[in-house]
């Protein structure tokens, strides 16, 4: 890519499609003359075509994992007028910072977030000389003729001296004219490293740390189009957090400091195996020495969006029925059958009609298309290009009929089979569109299936109960998500116009235990204990450390290997490492 193409990142007028090694480009793209690159890593490429090319066939033309999967918020609405203990205490945070050499604060550490950006004004990110914690901010939203990241070529980045020129301007945003909106980003940067506020009793987890933010650039049009998700949700392109997370890594690098990647973001788009293509990226990344990845595993647990059938044999028969709400404009539905066996689908309406028969492999190369009075349905019948190797059945409503639809589903052969369908993320689905007979298990949000990265569900710190919408594990191939529990309701946040309120959601697990990680990686790499120390290392040691209740057996699907305790790591780390 060069500087005259870089608009193409950024124009509703070009899609974005990705190249990996092992799915190169297809002939179809091949073909396009019209064809730009930007380089990700030694595996992974993005192109960027006309929009014109991406028509209703597109999954057929260039292939399931080319096109970008669309990810959402993973917080809750607040609770109000909540009063709690501190969260800190729960983790016995505070407790351990009673240990000599051991007040550990995120020093010498950055925290980086891909997410909605920052209020950098907000004085919790802020020291008492009124200087930035923020080291940077890519505002992937920002056109700039020449202050875009190496390598990436859009948006907008802000140092650390601009940020600080703002903050003492008397018109901070004709310096930094980069928001945070929606406020998710913020909650998340407080709740992870915060300056301590006493007026409000309110510190971030790993206070002395210091934030690099990444602004995400809202979901082209026609993505959002194609998958049907609904015109008014925050919803953001999987390549743009990819390269986000490509930023952070740059900047982290560049200024030889150990960076925690906490990822608040999540998609029932894939498989839910520990493949994909953001997923596989974090699992390299998880890798890398002085970087620990924390990802939330998803509000997900009880919304209908999942069913799954399990059967010894694969010659069987099922059916089940999706019950879609009344204002439903359209969504698309994933069916994903483990490998080797396939199954055939026949669509019911309301109404008793059998429209259609998706057979088990598919006679022609192309989207299936059905009318029913106002309703379409479009219909991709996939079994090679996934990166699983599974069969995928992809299925996107539009004008829906309201009512209840049925789907017979006919397997063949002697292996015994299983298949898992999901539909749309909250807040990318109506509330009244669900499967009546769900399975609250296997509802993890991509990338929470990450194999290395450290996956967090939420708990309520004040009781020890989960949070009702937790996603379950584990993976959809029986890898052991999520890792740990943290806490993850009314945490005291951050928001917009300088207040503060008490927030739910995996995400706060996650910001939670990014400040964890934090204080971890400074004991580690700042310090010297441990400088080639990474995410599954540090996993390990937070896992060994978990409080784990009575009568419930681990590793668990709702609970991981345990609860968040950081006082518990130190013992192992006394007993382990200091008894060399």
């Amino acid at each position: 890519m060069n500087r005259e193409e870089r608009y193409k990142i950024t124009s509703y007028d070009y899609a974005d499609l990705f190249i990996t090694d092992s799915n190169r480009l297809s002939s179809a793209i091949q073909c396009n003359e019209n064809i730009t690159t930007n380089i990700v890593d030694n595996t992974l490429s993005v192109a960027y075509i006309p929009v014109c090319n991406i028509t209703y066939n597109s999954l057929y033309k260039y292939g399931y994992e080319a096109m970008p999967k669309c990810f959402g918020l993973l917080s809750a609405p607040p609770s109000c007028h909540i009063l709690s203990t501190s969260c800190l205490n729960a983790s016995n945070i505070l407790m351990l910072r009673e240990k000599p050499n051991f007040d550990l604060k995120g020093e010498g550490v950055l925290i980086g977030l891909v997410d909605t950006g920052i209020d950098y004004m907000n004085p919790v990110f802020q020291y008492e000389d009124k200087t930035s914690k923020i080291v940077s901010i890519w505002d992937q939203t920002i056109y700039s003729e020449d202050n875009f990241p190496q390598d990436l070529y859009y948006g907008t980045e802000f140092s650390r001296e601009q940020i600080n020129n703002a903050i003492n301007s008397p018109n901070p945003f004709d310096i930094v004219p980069s928001t945070d909106e929606i406020g998710h980003g913020t909650a998340l940067a407080g709740v992870a490293a915060g300056f301590p506020q006493p007026d409000y009793s309110f510190t971030g987890v790993a206070p002395n740390a210091e934030i690099i933010a990444v602004k995400l650039k809202t979901a082209k049009p026609y993505l959002k189009d194609f998958f049907k998700i609904p015109e008014g949700s925050i919803c953001y392109q999987e390549n743009d957090i990819i390269f986000g997370i490509a930023y952070l890594l740059q900047a982290a690098q560049r200024l030889k400091r150990p960076i925690v990647i906490c990822i608040g973001v999540g998609t029932n788009q894939g498989s839910h195996a520990e493949v994909g293509i953001l997923s596989s990226f974090l699992t390299r990344t998880s890798r890398i020495p002085g970087v620990a990845v924390v990802i939330a595993a998803g509000n997900e647990g009880n919304l209908g969006h999942h069913y799954f059938k399990e059967s010894p044999s694969g010659d069987n028969l099922d059916y089940f029925e999706l019950n879609v709400g009344g204002n439903e404009s359209g969504f698309s539905m994933e069916l994903w059958c483990a490998a080797p066996n396939t199954v055939s689908v026949n669509i019911i309406t309301p109404a008793g009609e059998d429209i259609v028969r998706v057979p088990p492999i598919p006679p022609q190369q192309n989207t299936i298309q059905v009318h029913y009075q106002d309703t379409q349905i479009l219909i991709d019948s996939i079994i090679k290009g996934t990166a699983s190797g599974d069969q995928l059945i992809v299925f996107r409503f539009d004008q829906p009929l309201p009512g209840t639809w049925g789907f017979r589903i006919e397997g063949k052969g002697t292996l015994p089979s299983r298949y898992h369908v999901w539909l749309p993320m909250d807040n990318f689905i109506n509330r009244g569109t669900f499967f009546l007979k769900p399975e609250n298990e296997t509802t993890l949000t991509t990338p929470g299936n990450s194999e290395f990265a450290i996956v967090i569900t939420a708990y309520n710190h004040i009781n020890d109960t989960l949070f009702y919408h937790a996603s379950n594990g584990f993976t959809s191939n029986g890898f052991i998500k999520p890792d740990l529990a943290a806490p993850g309701m009314f945490i005291l946040s951050p928001i917009l116009n300088n207040e503060f309120a008490r927030l739910n959601g995996t995400s706060l697990a996650a910001a939670h235990t990014a400040g964890v990680a934090a204080m971890i990686l400074e004991w580690g790499v700042v310090r010297g204990n441990y400088p080639t120390m990474h995410t599954p290392e540090i996993g390990n040691l937070l896992i060994k450390g978990a409080k784990r209740l009575p009568d419930v057996a681990y590793p668990n699907k709702q609970w991981g290997f345990g609860i968040l305790d950081i006082y518990n790591t130190y013992v192992i780390l006394i007993n382990e490492y200091y008894a060399r």
